[in-house]
Protein backbone atom coordinates (compact mmCIF):
# COMPACT_ATOMS: atom_id res chain seq x y z
CA UNK A 1 0.00 0.00 0.00
CA UNK A 2 2.81 2.17 0.32
CA UNK A 3 4.75 1.57 -2.56
CA UNK A 4 1.32 2.24 -4.35
CA UNK A 5 0.77 5.34 -2.91
CA UNK A 6 5.08 5.99 -3.55
CA UNK A 7 4.86 5.49 -6.80
CA UNK A 8 1.76 7.42 -7.58
CA UNK A 9 3.40 10.33 -5.40
CA UNK A 10 6.32 9.98 -7.96
CA UNK A 11 4.34 10.09 -10.94
CA UNK A 12 2.50 13.14 -10.05
CA UNK A 13 5.70 14.70 -9.09
CA UNK A 14 6.76 13.96 -12.69
CA UNK A 15 3.77 14.58 -14.81
CA UNK A 16 3.78 18.57 -12.71
CA UNK A 17 7.30 18.52 -13.22
CA UNK A 18 7.10 18.24 -16.89
CA UNK A 19 4.22 20.81 -16.73
CA UNK A 20 6.39 23.09 -15.31
CA UNK A 21 9.26 22.42 -17.76
CA UNK A 22 6.62 22.88 -20.81
CA UNK A 23 5.38 25.85 -19.62
CA UNK A 24 8.80 27.56 -18.63
CA UNK A 25 10.20 26.94 -22.43
CA UNK A 26 6.65 27.78 -23.48
CA UNK A 27 6.76 31.10 -21.72
CA UNK A 28 10.35 32.49 -22.84
CA UNK A 29 9.61 31.45 -27.04
CA UNK A 30 6.28 33.70 -26.54
CA UNK A 31 8.07 36.29 -24.17
CA UNK A 32 11.44 36.68 -26.01
CA UNK A 33 11.98 38.32 -29.11
CA UNK A 34 11.75 35.88 -32.72
CA UNK A 35 10.98 35.61 -36.34
CA UNK A 36 13.03 38.46 -37.18
CA UNK A 37 11.88 41.07 -34.62
CA UNK A 38 14.95 40.88 -32.35
CA UNK A 39 17.02 43.95 -32.49
CA UNK A 40 21.15 44.65 -31.86
CA UNK A 41 22.08 43.49 -28.55
CA UNK A 42 19.04 41.71 -27.77
CA UNK A 43 18.86 38.18 -26.82
CA UNK A 44 18.35 35.69 -29.66
CA UNK A 45 18.54 31.83 -30.64
CA UNK A 46 19.20 31.77 -34.19
CA UNK A 47 20.36 34.11 -36.96
CA UNK A 48 16.04 34.26 -38.32
CA UNK A 49 15.27 35.57 -34.82
CA UNK A 50 17.39 38.65 -36.13
CA UNK A 51 16.28 41.71 -37.85
CA UNK A 52 17.58 42.44 -41.24
CA UNK A 53 21.10 43.07 -41.78
CA UNK A 54 21.97 41.26 -38.28
CA UNK A 55 23.13 37.66 -37.48
CA UNK A 56 22.67 35.88 -33.72
CA UNK A 57 26.46 34.78 -32.09
CA UNK A 58 28.36 36.35 -28.82
CA UNK A 59 31.70 37.61 -27.93
CA UNK A 60 32.69 34.47 -25.61
CA UNK A 61 36.56 36.68 -25.06
CA UNK A 62 34.52 39.99 -23.92
CA UNK A 63 32.53 37.14 -21.27
CA UNK A 64 29.17 37.33 -23.42
CA UNK A 65 28.27 34.16 -23.88
CA UNK A 66 24.75 34.72 -24.48
CA UNK A 67 23.96 34.83 -27.85
CA UNK A 68 22.86 38.10 -28.82
CA UNK A 69 21.76 40.07 -32.29
CA UNK A 70 24.73 41.53 -33.92
CA UNK A 71 25.15 43.58 -36.60
CA UNK A 72 26.74 42.79 -39.97
CA UNK A 73 25.63 44.60 -42.67
CA UNK A 74 26.90 48.46 -43.92
CA UNK A 75 25.11 51.58 -44.28
CA UNK A 76 26.26 52.67 -47.41
CA UNK A 77 27.25 55.87 -47.61
CA UNK A 78 26.57 56.95 -51.21
CA UNK A 79 22.95 55.72 -50.75
CA UNK A 80 22.48 58.26 -48.29
CA UNK A 81 24.50 61.49 -49.22
CA UNK A 82 25.11 61.26 -53.35
CA UNK A 83 27.36 62.82 -55.01
CA UNK A 84 30.70 63.58 -53.65
CA UNK A 85 34.01 62.70 -54.91
CA UNK A 86 34.75 59.07 -54.20
CA UNK A 87 37.41 59.91 -51.53
CA UNK A 88 35.69 61.72 -49.84
CA UNK A 89 33.73 58.33 -48.21
CA UNK A 90 35.13 56.07 -46.01
CA UNK A 91 34.67 52.07 -47.72
CA UNK A 92 35.07 48.94 -45.58
CA UNK A 93 37.61 46.23 -47.17
CA UNK A 94 37.92 42.51 -46.36
CA UNK A 95 42.18 41.99 -45.54
CA UNK A 96 43.22 38.80 -47.45
CA UNK A 97 39.06 38.77 -48.76
CA UNK A 98 40.00 35.27 -50.60
CA UNK A 99 41.11 33.52 -47.44
CA UNK A 100 37.98 31.83 -46.60
CA UNK A 101 37.37 29.74 -43.00
CA UNK A 102 35.95 26.12 -44.34
CA UNK A 103 37.38 27.02 -48.22
CA UNK A 104 37.41 23.73 -50.29
CA UNK A 105 40.69 22.30 -50.97
CA UNK A 106 41.75 22.32 -54.60
CA UNK A 107 45.54 21.34 -54.61
CA UNK A 108 45.22 17.77 -52.41
CA UNK A 109 46.89 18.13 -49.66
CA UNK A 110 45.19 19.64 -45.97
CA UNK A 111 46.07 23.63 -46.28
CA UNK A 112 48.38 24.95 -43.73
CA UNK A 113 48.28 28.29 -43.61
CA UNK A 114 46.10 31.24 -42.05
CA UNK A 115 42.63 32.82 -42.60
CA UNK A 116 41.36 35.78 -42.33
CA UNK A 117 37.37 35.60 -43.37
CA UNK A 118 34.11 33.54 -43.31
CA UNK A 119 32.20 34.18 -45.67
CA UNK A 120 32.01 33.93 -49.83
CA UNK A 121 33.52 37.18 -51.59
CA UNK A 122 29.77 37.44 -52.74
CA UNK A 123 28.55 37.63 -49.36
CA UNK A 124 31.00 40.09 -48.44
CA UNK A 125 30.11 42.11 -51.48
CA UNK A 126 26.42 42.13 -50.74
CA UNK A 127 27.15 42.70 -46.94
CA UNK A 128 28.79 46.41 -47.93
CA UNK A 129 32.34 45.57 -48.39
CA UNK A 130 33.87 47.50 -51.28
CA UNK A 131 37.54 46.85 -51.02
CA UNK A 132 39.15 43.32 -51.65
CA UNK A 133 43.09 42.35 -50.93
CA UNK A 134 43.80 39.60 -52.66
CA UNK A 135 47.34 37.82 -53.00
CA UNK A 136 48.11 36.89 -56.22
CA UNK A 137 50.47 34.28 -57.42
CA UNK A 138 52.00 32.68 -60.70
CA UNK A 139 51.02 29.10 -59.63
CA UNK A 140 50.35 25.86 -62.28
CA UNK A 141 50.51 27.84 -65.23
CA UNK A 142 47.73 30.09 -63.95
CA UNK A 143 47.09 32.90 -61.53
CA UNK A 144 45.91 31.80 -57.87
CA UNK A 145 45.52 33.56 -54.68
CA UNK A 146 47.26 31.88 -51.92
CA UNK A 147 49.55 32.89 -49.11
CA UNK A 148 53.23 32.41 -49.35
CA UNK A 149 56.46 31.54 -48.05
CA UNK A 150 58.97 34.31 -49.73
CA UNK A 151 57.06 35.25 -52.18
CA UNK A 152 56.07 31.54 -53.06
CA UNK A 153 52.70 29.59 -53.32
CA UNK A 154 52.73 25.86 -52.55
CA UNK A 155 49.70 23.73 -52.34
CA UNK A 156 49.26 23.86 -48.50
CA UNK A 157 49.10 27.57 -48.90
CA UNK A 158 46.74 27.70 -52.12
CA UNK A 159 43.17 28.64 -52.23
CA UNK A 160 42.10 28.58 -56.03
CA UNK A 161 42.10 30.96 -59.35
CA UNK A 162 41.78 34.25 -58.78
CA UNK A 163 39.40 34.13 -62.00
CA UNK A 164 37.27 32.62 -59.73
CA UNK A 165 36.98 35.32 -57.10
CA UNK A 166 36.95 37.95 -60.03
CA UNK A 167 33.76 36.75 -61.85
CA UNK A 168 31.95 36.86 -58.00
CA UNK A 169 33.06 40.74 -58.68
CA UNK A 170 31.82 40.96 -61.95
CA UNK A 171 28.21 39.55 -61.32
CA UNK A 172 28.29 41.82 -58.38
CA UNK A 173 29.02 44.85 -60.42
CA UNK A 174 26.77 43.82 -63.05
CA UNK A 175 23.39 43.48 -60.58
CA UNK A 176 24.39 46.99 -58.96
CA UNK A 177 25.12 49.48 -61.44
CA UNK A 178 25.72 52.18 -58.99
CA UNK A 179 28.52 50.08 -56.96
CA UNK A 180 32.17 50.97 -57.21
CA UNK A 181 34.79 48.14 -56.35
CA UNK A 182 38.04 48.46 -55.35
CA UNK A 183 40.70 45.48 -55.19
CA UNK A 184 44.00 46.00 -53.51
CA UNK A 185 46.74 43.33 -54.89
CA UNK A 186 49.89 42.03 -53.32
CA UNK A 187 51.17 41.30 -56.27
CA UNK A 188 53.85 38.12 -56.85
CA UNK A 189 52.34 37.61 -60.52
CA UNK A 190 55.92 37.76 -62.97
CA UNK A 191 54.21 36.55 -66.17
CA UNK A 192 54.07 39.55 -68.31
CA UNK A 193 50.45 40.91 -69.05
CA UNK A 194 48.97 37.96 -66.97
CA UNK A 195 47.18 40.32 -64.84
CA UNK A 196 45.66 42.02 -68.07
CA UNK A 197 44.55 38.93 -70.04
CA UNK A 198 42.74 37.45 -66.36
CA UNK A 199 40.63 40.76 -65.99
CA UNK A 200 39.69 40.62 -69.26
CA UNK A 201 39.49 36.68 -69.19
CA UNK A 202 37.42 37.57 -65.72
CA UNK A 203 34.95 40.23 -67.85
CA UNK A 204 36.51 43.21 -65.76
CA UNK A 205 37.91 45.52 -68.28
CA UNK A 206 34.70 46.86 -68.76
CA UNK A 207 34.67 48.39 -65.56
CA UNK A 208 38.05 49.63 -65.56
CA UNK A 209 38.99 53.09 -63.69
CA UNK A 210 41.86 53.96 -66.35
CA UNK A 211 44.99 54.63 -64.45
CA UNK A 212 45.36 58.06 -66.78
CA UNK A 213 42.62 59.74 -65.54
CA UNK A 214 43.40 58.65 -61.38
CA UNK A 215 44.58 62.04 -59.64
CA UNK A 216 48.03 62.29 -59.41
CA UNK A 217 48.92 65.36 -57.19
CA UNK A 218 46.29 64.99 -54.47
CA UNK A 219 43.78 66.36 -56.26
CA UNK A 220 39.73 65.27 -55.64
CA UNK A 221 38.67 62.03 -57.24
CA UNK A 222 35.53 61.63 -59.65
CA UNK A 223 32.16 62.18 -58.31
CA UNK A 224 30.88 58.80 -57.64
CA UNK A 225 27.56 59.14 -59.98
CA UNK A 226 30.23 60.47 -62.99
CA UNK A 227 31.74 56.87 -62.27
CA UNK A 228 29.44 55.16 -62.08
CA UNK A 229 27.79 56.58 -65.58
CA UNK A 230 30.76 56.47 -67.15
CA UNK A 231 31.50 52.21 -65.86
CA UNK A 232 35.14 53.25 -64.08
CA UNK A 233 33.73 51.16 -61.27
CA UNK A 234 36.70 49.37 -60.42
CA UNK A 235 39.53 50.57 -59.04
CA UNK A 236 42.77 47.89 -59.33
CA UNK A 237 45.67 48.67 -57.71
CA UNK A 238 49.21 46.73 -57.33
CA UNK A 239 52.38 46.38 -54.80
CA UNK A 240 54.15 45.70 -58.35
CA UNK A 241 55.84 49.72 -59.44
CA UNK A 242 56.70 48.08 -62.85
CA UNK A 243 52.85 47.07 -63.60
CA UNK A 244 51.60 50.93 -63.93
CA UNK A 245 53.63 50.89 -67.40
CA UNK A 246 53.78 48.32 -68.70
CA UNK A 247 49.95 47.24 -67.80
CA UNK A 248 48.16 50.26 -66.79
CA UNK A 249 47.65 48.74 -63.07
CA UNK A 250 48.04 51.92 -60.75
CA UNK A 251 50.75 51.54 -58.12
CA UNK A 252 49.02 51.20 -54.61
CA UNK A 253 51.86 53.99 -52.86
CA UNK A 254 51.53 56.37 -55.86
CA UNK A 255 47.59 56.87 -54.75
CA UNK A 256 47.12 56.03 -51.36
CA UNK A 257 48.97 56.29 -48.18
CA UNK A 258 48.88 53.95 -45.91
CA UNK A 259 49.93 52.41 -41.83
CA UNK A 260 51.48 49.89 -40.64
CA UNK A 261 49.66 46.59 -41.13
CA UNK A 262 49.65 43.83 -38.95
CA UNK A 263 50.46 44.14 -35.06
CA UNK A 264 52.29 47.46 -35.84
CA UNK A 265 48.71 48.47 -36.44
CA UNK A 266 46.26 47.45 -34.18
CA UNK A 267 49.23 49.11 -31.09
CA UNK A 268 47.02 50.87 -29.76
CA UNK A 269 47.49 55.20 -29.66
CA UNK A 270 49.85 54.76 -32.55
CA UNK A 271 49.70 55.10 -36.39
CA UNK A 272 52.85 55.36 -38.37
CA UNK A 273 52.76 54.62 -42.19
CA UNK A 274 53.94 51.83 -43.92
CA UNK A 275 57.67 51.98 -44.76
CA UNK A 276 56.61 51.64 -48.54
CA UNK A 277 53.84 54.52 -48.19
CA UNK A 278 54.09 58.71 -47.99
CA UNK A 279 53.59 60.24 -44.80
CA UNK A 280 49.73 59.86 -43.67
CA UNK A 281 50.16 63.32 -43.43
CA UNK A 282 50.80 63.42 -47.01
CA UNK A 283 49.18 65.83 -49.31
CA UNK A 284 50.03 63.98 -52.47
CA UNK A 285 47.96 61.43 -52.73
CA UNK A 286 43.97 61.46 -52.24
CA UNK A 287 43.37 57.91 -50.65
CA UNK A 288 44.23 56.53 -47.06
CA UNK A 289 44.19 52.90 -46.35
CA UNK A 290 43.97 52.30 -42.48
CA UNK A 291 45.32 48.67 -42.05
CA UNK A 292 43.65 47.57 -39.01
CA UNK A 293 44.29 43.60 -38.22
CA UNK A 294 47.21 41.79 -36.23
CA UNK A 295 49.68 40.19 -37.92
CA UNK A 296 48.56 36.61 -36.72
CA UNK A 297 44.21 36.14 -37.10
CA UNK A 298 42.35 34.84 -34.60
CA UNK A 299 38.96 34.09 -35.32
CA UNK A 300 37.20 33.40 -32.15
CA UNK A 301 39.42 36.91 -30.97
CA UNK A 302 37.82 39.24 -34.00
CA UNK A 303 35.08 40.37 -31.87
CA UNK A 304 37.25 42.10 -28.89
CA UNK A 305 39.21 43.24 -31.99
CA UNK A 306 36.86 45.17 -33.74
CA UNK A 307 35.05 46.48 -30.73
CA UNK A 308 36.24 49.39 -28.73
CA UNK A 309 39.72 48.50 -29.57
CA UNK A 310 39.02 49.38 -33.20
CA UNK A 311 36.74 52.51 -32.27
CA UNK A 312 40.08 53.58 -30.25
CA UNK A 313 42.34 53.12 -33.53
CA UNK A 314 40.46 54.60 -35.43
CA UNK A 315 40.77 58.34 -33.47
CA UNK A 316 44.38 57.38 -33.27
CA UNK A 317 45.02 57.07 -37.15
CA UNK A 318 42.81 60.23 -38.04
CA UNK A 319 44.62 62.14 -35.33
CA UNK A 320 48.19 60.77 -37.10
CA UNK A 321 46.78 61.75 -40.27
CA UNK A 322 46.02 65.52 -39.57
CA UNK A 323 42.77 64.98 -38.85
CA UNK A 324 41.67 63.27 -42.29
CA UNK A 325 39.92 60.30 -42.23
CA UNK A 326 40.69 57.24 -43.93
CA UNK A 327 38.90 56.14 -47.24
CA UNK A 328 39.58 52.43 -46.17
CA UNK A 329 38.98 50.68 -43.40
CA UNK A 330 40.91 47.07 -43.90
CA UNK A 331 39.80 44.16 -41.49
CA UNK A 332 39.80 40.40 -40.27
CA UNK A 333 36.76 38.83 -39.96
CA UNK A 334 34.39 41.87 -40.27
CA UNK A 335 31.11 40.58 -38.76
CA UNK A 336 32.56 40.09 -35.84
CA UNK A 337 31.96 42.32 -33.13
CA UNK A 338 30.18 42.64 -29.36
CA UNK A 339 27.07 44.51 -31.28
CA UNK A 340 27.98 47.13 -34.29
CA UNK A 341 31.53 46.71 -34.97
CA UNK A 342 33.27 47.99 -37.98
CA UNK A 343 29.51 49.13 -38.71
CA UNK A 344 29.01 51.34 -36.56
CA UNK A 345 32.52 52.92 -36.50
CA UNK A 346 32.30 53.35 -40.30
CA UNK A 347 28.75 55.12 -39.51
CA UNK A 348 30.94 57.68 -37.24
CA UNK A 349 33.66 57.71 -39.52
CA UNK A 350 31.14 58.95 -42.81
CA UNK A 351 29.01 61.05 -40.28
CA UNK A 352 31.66 63.12 -39.50
CA UNK A 353 33.47 63.61 -43.12
CA UNK A 354 30.19 63.74 -44.90
CA UNK A 355 27.81 66.02 -43.17
CA UNK A 356 29.23 66.66 -39.34
CA UNK A 357 26.68 64.08 -38.08
CA UNK A 358 27.65 61.72 -35.29
CA UNK A 359 26.42 58.73 -37.71
CA UNK A 360 26.09 58.91 -41.13
CA UNK A 361 22.21 57.86 -40.90
CA UNK A 362 21.99 61.05 -38.66
CA UNK A 363 23.11 62.67 -42.09
CA UNK A 364 20.32 64.18 -44.22
CA UNK A 365 20.82 64.65 -48.49
CA UNK A 366 20.61 68.69 -48.96
CA UNK A 367 20.93 69.75 -46.00
CA UNK A 368 23.90 72.24 -44.58
CA UNK A 369 26.76 70.44 -43.15
CA UNK A 370 26.51 69.88 -39.12
CA UNK A 371 22.23 69.59 -39.25
CA UNK A 372 21.51 65.72 -38.42
CA UNK A 373 18.55 64.42 -37.78
CA UNK A 374 17.76 62.84 -34.11
CA UNK A 375 19.10 59.06 -34.20
CA UNK A 376 19.87 56.32 -32.03
CA UNK A 377 23.43 55.12 -32.55
CA UNK A 378 22.68 52.00 -32.11
CA UNK A 379 19.31 51.84 -34.17
CA UNK A 380 21.47 49.77 -37.07
CA UNK A 381 18.90 47.03 -38.12
CA UNK A 382 18.38 47.65 -41.72
CA UNK A 383 21.32 49.01 -43.70
CA UNK A 384 20.71 51.31 -46.14
CA UNK A 385 22.57 49.06 -49.56
CA UNK A 386 22.42 49.44 -53.66
CA UNK A 387 18.62 49.26 -53.63
CA UNK A 388 17.70 50.26 -50.00
CA UNK A 389 18.15 47.04 -48.57
CA UNK A 390 20.65 44.13 -48.82
CA UNK A 391 19.47 40.57 -50.34
CA UNK A 392 21.64 37.95 -49.39
CA UNK A 393 22.31 36.18 -45.56
CA UNK A 394 23.89 37.82 -42.66
CA UNK A 395 24.81 34.47 -41.65
CA UNK A 396 28.33 33.41 -40.74
CA UNK A 397 29.55 30.10 -43.07
CA UNK A 398 32.72 29.86 -40.78
CA UNK A 399 32.60 27.58 -37.39
CA UNK A 400 31.28 30.74 -34.97
CA UNK A 401 31.30 29.61 -31.46
CA UNK A 402 27.71 29.99 -30.11
CA UNK A 403 24.71 29.11 -26.88
CA UNK A 404 21.74 29.48 -27.57
CA UNK A 405 19.34 30.38 -24.90
CA UNK A 406 16.94 27.59 -25.81
CA UNK A 407 19.78 24.79 -24.96
CA UNK A 408 20.29 26.97 -21.86
CA UNK A 409 16.93 26.81 -20.37
CA UNK A 410 16.79 23.40 -21.90
CA UNK A 411 19.69 21.87 -19.68
CA UNK A 412 19.02 23.70 -16.46
CA UNK A 413 15.54 22.32 -16.39
CA UNK A 414 16.53 19.06 -17.75
CA UNK A 415 18.77 19.25 -14.95
CA UNK A 416 16.14 20.16 -12.08
CA UNK A 417 13.94 17.44 -13.70
CA UNK A 418 16.58 14.28 -13.15
CA UNK A 419 17.87 15.99 -9.71
CA UNK A 420 13.52 15.72 -8.08
CA UNK A 421 13.31 12.09 -9.98
CA UNK A 422 16.83 10.63 -8.38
Amino acid sequence: MANQFMNKTFHANHHHLLLLFVSTIFFFTASACSNGNCQMLESCSVDTDCAHGLYCGNCSQLGKNQSFCIRAQVNIPTAIIKGLPFNKYTWLVTHNAFSIVDAPLLTGPQRITFYNQEDSVTNQLRNGVRGLMLDMYDFENDIWLCHSFHGQCYNITAFQPAINTLKEVEAFLSSNPAEIVTIIIEDYVHTPKALTKLFTNAGLDKYWFPVSEMPKKGEDWPIVTNMAQDNHRLLVFTSDSSKEATEGIAYQWRYMVENEPGDPGVQQGLCTNRKESKPLTSKTASLYLQNYFPTIPVQDEACKENSTPLTDMVAACYKAAGNVMPNFLAVNFYKRSDGGGVFDALDRMNGQTLCGCASVTGCQAGAPFGTCRNIELHNSSSPTGPSGSFSGSAQLTGSASRITCFLVIYKFYFFLILSALY
